[in-house]
C-alpha cells in the first residue's frame, strides 16, 4: 500500500542524484510543485524524461539539476521556444545537456516497453529521419514473420515517475481524469512513483473516463494542492495561460531567471 507523505519527505526518501526521473502530464496535471522541491532540496545529475517537455523542464534544466533529458519535443505551449533548455544546448549554461531525442510516437512506446517489461518496443516510424543515427536507443529490426524491417526503441524504466493527479483514498489509490497523456504507462514503468494529489478522500467515487492507479503501483502519495500549477487539473483549477507568457520573458535573460527562482522557489515555504 502506498504510504501518504509529505511533499518534503516523499522527495527526499524516492529521488536521488544520478536517479532517472519521468515527470509527465500532457498540457495538465503536469508535477510543478513536485519539481519545485527537487530544486529546493539540490538534487542533481539527474536523467530527465518526458514526451513533452515545457517550462517545468525549462526551470529544472536552468537550476542546474539535468545531466540528460530524453524527450519528444520541447517548447513554451502557445508561446515559443525553452530558453533555460535552449541555453544549456547551445552553451553549456549552467551545464551542457545530454540528449536523447525520440518522436512522439517512439517516446509512446518506450513506456509501453517498460510497462510490459520488455526490453524494447516496435513500430512504425524513424524513416527519412537522422534521430536513429543520433540514438544510442533506437535500431531496427526485422520481423520474424514478414521479414519487414522495423524500428526498435529500447524500454525506458525511471527510476522514479512523479505525476500530479486529482485525488486518491488512504489507501494510496489514484484517480485521475481529464486530459491525460502516458502517466499510467510511465508510472507502471518506474521503480518508484510518487504521486501529488489536490484532495485526499475516504473512498473513489466512479468517474467516466478516469484512471485509476492501485495502491501497489504507487509508492508514495503527497497531498498537494494546486500542485499542478500554472498547468491545470480538470475538475479543481484552469490553466494560467498569463504566466506562460510571463514566462517568456523571464526565461531569456539567465540573471533574471534565477531572481525569479529565488523569489518563487528556493524562497517558497
Amino acid at each position: 500500500m502506498a504510504e501518504i507523505r509529505s511533499l518534503r519527505d516523499a522527495v527526499a526518501e524516492l529521488i536521488h542524484d544520478g536517479d532517472t526521473v519521468a515527470m509527465e502530464g500532457f498540457t495538465h496535471l503536469i508535477p510543478f510543485a513536485a519539481a519545485h522541491e527537487i530544486i529546493r532540496q539540490g538534487i542533481t545529475d539527474l536523467t530527465l524524461v518526458r514526451m513533452t517537455p515545457d517550462v517545468i523542464y525549462d526551470q529544472l534544466i536552468g537550476m542546474g539539476v539535468a545531466r540528460r533529458l530524453v524527450f519528444s519535443w520541447g517548447g513554451n505551449p502557445g508561446v515559443g521556444s525553452l530558453h533555460r533548455f535552449r541555453d544549456a544546448v547551445e552553451n553549456g549554461w549552467p551545464r551542457p545537456l545530454e540528449l536523447d531525442e525520440h518522436s512522439h510516437a517512439g517516446m509512446a512506446n518506450r513506456y509501453v516497453a517498460g510497462a510490459s517489461r520488455l526490453p524494447f518496443a516496435v513500430l512504425r516510424g524513424y524513416r527519412g529521419s537522422d534521430l536513429p543515427e543520433r540514438s544510442s536507443t533506437i535500431a531496427t529490426v526485422t520481423c520474424p514473420f514478414t521479414g519487414e524491417e522495423l524500428a526498435a526503441v529500447a524500454a525506458v524504466n525511471p527510476d522514479v515517475t512523479v505525476i500530479h493527479a486529482q485525488r486518491a483514498d488512504r489507501e494510496g489509490n489514484v484517480q485521475l481524469w481529464g486530459l491525460v497523456g502516458v502517466q499510467k504507462e510511465a508510472a507502471l514503468a518506474a521503480d518508484r512513483v510518487l504521486v501529488t494529489v489536490e484532495e485526499i478522500v475516504e473512498k473513489l467515487e466512479p468517474t467516466p473516463d478516469a484512471v485509476v492507479l492501485p495502491s501497489w503501483a504507487v509508492t508514495a502519495v503527497a497531498h498537494v494542492p494546486d500542485g499542478a500549477h500554472p498547468s491545470y487539473a480538470a475538475g479543481y483549477s484552469v490553466r494560467d495561460n498569463e504566466f506562460y507568457q510571463a514566462w517568456d520573458p523571464i526565461s531569456r535573460d539567465r540573471e533574471a531567471f534565477l531572481a525569479w527562482m529565488r523569489e518563487h522557489v528556493l524562497e517558497a515555504s
